[in-house]
């Protein structure tokens, strides 16, 4: 059995890991599994990650859960070109600096939006009033200017002179608010190079390629969702909503 990677490409660290194999040529077989069909919480997925949670590793009797593990297993065990994971002390230690740094922020501000603009109207059938989009849109304002001052400065990637993971996992997040039709790119020149900057770096053909279902995320109605899900994420959405 060869390596298999359990994906959703709705999802931002599948697409990291998507892209990063495909880019660096790693042989794999893709598993789809629909976060929107529940097909992460059935038991034969179970079997492969237990916390049912997408992305997941397989390769022969060993099986991984979390994104960052399972990239940094894919780059020592595929020994992909050291720019990804410098081996040089301080550039690896401004990768690991901006990977434990993105979950609470990055990631948590940019999912936020997308959940507030796409999914709460949805589940809930109501219109999102507009001092609560502002008030998310802020909340991801203010640590996309600390990204841009703290990581990125006047650098071309976040490591230095060539793009690493922290790069790829930081651009597959910022994608999630542009999933949801807020550009967070168009009054920001210096991202916009920088995004440019990693999507050649990786392939733009691929790039576009994992984007396609989030850049069309906007158009998901309420029927392409498990009913146990509904009732699921409209429990945790109003429960977010409700501590703002």
């Amino acid at each position: 059995m060869g390596l298999e990677l359990y994906l959703d490409l709705l999802s931002q660290p599948c697409r990291a890991l998507y892209i990063f194999a495909r880019s660096n040529n790693i042989p794999f077989e893709f598993k789809q599994v629909e976060l929107m069909k529940g097909q992460h919480r059935t038991e034969e997925f179970r079997k492969v990650n237990v916390l049912m949670k997408v992305p997941a590793l397989r390769d022969g009797s060993f099986t991984l859960a979390e994104s960052i593990a399972i990239l940094l297993y894919l780059a020592r065990k595929f020994k992909t070109p050291d720019h990804w994971y410098p081996s040089d002390l301080q550039k690896r230690a401004r990768v690991d600096e901006y990977l434990s740094w993105q979950h609470v922020n990055i990631r948590g501000k940019g999912s936020k939006l997308f959940l507030t603009k796409v999914l709460l109207p949805l589940l809930t059938g109501q219109p999102l009033p507009p001092e609560k989009l502002e008030g998310v849109t802020e909340e991801l304002n203010v640590v996309l200017k600390q990204f841009e001052e703290k990581f990125l400065q006047d650098k071309p990637f976040i490591a230095g002179s060539e793009i690493s993971l922290a790069d790829l996992v930081a651009l597959v997040e910022l994608m999630q608010p542009v999933g949801a039709g807020y550009d967070l790119f168009e009054e920001r020149p210096k991202l916009a190079e920088w995004r440019r900057r990693v999507e050649e770096a990786v392939g733009k053909q691929l790039f576009q390629k994992a984007h396609e279902g989030i850049l069309n995320a906007k158009n998901l109605t309420a029927d392409k969702i498990a009913p146990e899900l509904l009732e699921h994420f409209k429990h945790q959405l109003l429960k977010q909503a409700s501590q703002n």
